[in-house]
């Protein structure tokens, strides 16, 4: 990690909210990204916005900031309120990526209270479905979600890591994915209604936010049961379980995260993409950057400019082994190409600025073993004819360029 302070760029706003981005000079920033800080600084009621090294542009508001102001607006949270990652200790007695693979559950299947009534992953329902919502439980979701299997490598803190049960090459499942159509729900209630306004009546809101921030959380447990029972291993309990797109009051402020997760003295994993390392780190932000750290890579590439130049380069069975030698499960093409490794920020670079910045310290990286995406279509000869014309499109155009 470099040991070079940076002071965060502190830009003045519009209104009288400030922003502060927390990056270094040569990281990658999106002026759209920053534009859409300024647009949010400038509401009303709004204090302060803090950027974080994984910004970038959202539908209607930045993605990677905490957004603090004494008025709450539903917008900033979005419609996945309850988005997280959890991670969950598993022990395995082999970790062969390839056999691993083969054997991951279909995770779009939702699980029926009454079809599914046998499913040992129950198990870990103990207090009710938060608001009774049994729509899409114990699915991983579309965009960036995953269900990965890794291996813990390098290891920055051994007695921190040892104090959450942790050593290098321990494995590990880690679960990233929100509350489905249930954040979606209650944010189109209110969009229907008031559009980006304020939420007019905040308790209101609050109590259905809860549900949905539960409602995540409890799903990515099911999720990892899910998983760990198909891998023939018990489910554990989560060693952390943070949500990132949510609303906090503090001290009568609300303080909204979009794609920023807590920082004031929490354990963070902070999401590499598929073909690199995630980084377990010990946050420690204060109030001047939103109690925030950031929750991933960040993304530098639409998912339309992922798309094009990957199929310009890669072909699909290139995008299902990864740099670092993992697999991924996916049986959507195109997002496969969406999400490539190429589209995302250098998750080093993000992991150095909170150093930086002294809004965490890493602890261990993570390495993909298996990132499950959607469920494989399995092999066949519709699908063997397909990845060969897609194999022979991309060498003609390769021969033309």
């Amino acid at each position: 990690m470099s040991q070079q302070h940076f002071r965060p760029q502190s830009i003045p706003a519009t209104g009288a909210a400030s922003v502060t981005v927390f990056a270094s000079p040569t990281s990658w920033i999106e002026s759209d990204a920053v534009a859409q800080c300024h647009q949010v600084a400038a509401l009303d009621g709004m204090l302060h916005v803090s950027a974080m090294p994984d910004l970038h542009p959202g539908k209607g508001a930045p993605i990677g900031a905490a957004m603090a102001s004494a008025i709450l607006y539903p917008f900033l949270v979005g419609s996945d309120i309850g988005c997280g990652i959890a991670v969950f200790p598993i022990k395995l007695k082999r970790a062969v990526p390839e056999k691993l693979a083969a054997r991951f559950p279909d995770l779009d299947r939702a699980l029926d209270p009454e079809r599914d009534a046998d499913d040992p992953a129950w198990a870990v329902v103990k207090d009710g479905i938060p608001a009774g919502h049994v729509e899409g439980l114990g699915t991983v979701g579309r965009g960036n979600h995953f269900v990965e299997l890794a291996r813990i490598g390098t290891v920055f803190e051994p007695s921190h890591a040892s104090r959450l049960g942790l050593a290098a090459g321990d494995l590990v499942l880690v679960v990233h994915s929100g509350s489905r159509g249930l954040g979606e729900r209650i944010l189109r209630e209110h969009t229907a209604v008031h559009g980006a306004g304020p939420a007019p009546d905040p308790g209101a809101y609050l109590a259905m936010h809860d549900e949905a921030v539960r409602w995540g959380s409890l799903n990515r447990r099911l999720l990892a049961a899910r998983v760990a029972h198909a891998l023939g291993a018990e489910p554990t309990e989560p060693i952390l379980d943070q949500c990132h797109n949510l609303v906090e009051v503090r001290d009568g402020i609300y303080l909204h995260r979009k794609g920023a997760a807590p920082g004031d003295g929490r354990d963070v994993l902070i999401a590499g993409t598929r073909g690199t390392p995630s980084y377990l780190v010990a946050a420690h932000a204060g109030p001047d950057a939103g109690h925030s750290v950031a929750h991933g890579a960040g993304r530098k590439m639409s998912r339309a400019d992922a798309l094009r130049r990957g199929r310009a380069k890669h072909t699909v069975e290139e995008l299902r082994r990864t740099p670092v030698g993992s697999l991924v499960v996916c049986g959507d093409r195109q997002l496969l190409f969406e999400e490539a490794p190429t589209a995302y920020k250098r998750i080093e670079q993000v992991i150095a600025d909170l150093v930086d910045h002294d809004l965490a310290t890493p602890v261990a990286t993570t390495i993909p073993l298996v990132t499950y995406k959607t469920p494989d279509l399995g092999s066949g000869p519709k699908r063997d004819q397909r990845d060969q014309r897609d194999q022979r499109d991309q060498r003609r155009k390769r021969g033309r360029s």
